[in-house]
């Protein structure tokens, strides 16, 4: 595995699910990695449930903490069910 690639996972681990006390790296949340280029980040992802109260920010925290890291540009964010 890629130092960055570690790097971005290390950052997902950081977003805690606000009804279970895990991070939503380990509780199987993220479906896919990918990093193009060394700059784009592909995030697949889904929620622990359709009517996830952080349905909205816990996306957005994801890509946020992804793009704190030196060189990353964009991330790509997909939800997936």
């Amino acid at each position: 595995m890629s130092e960055l690639k570690n790097k971005v996972i290390l950052e997902i681990k950081k977003i805690y699910d606000p009804e279970i006390p895990v991070n939503i790296y380990e509780l199987g949340l993220i479906y896919k990695i990918d990093i193009e280029n060394e700059k784009k980040v592909n995030i697949d992802m889904t929620l622990t449930s359709p009517n996830c109260p952080v349905a909205e920010s816990l996306p957005n925290s994801v890509k946020e903490n992804i793009l704190k890291i030196d060189g990353i540009k964009d991330v790509d964010l997909k939800l997936v069910w």
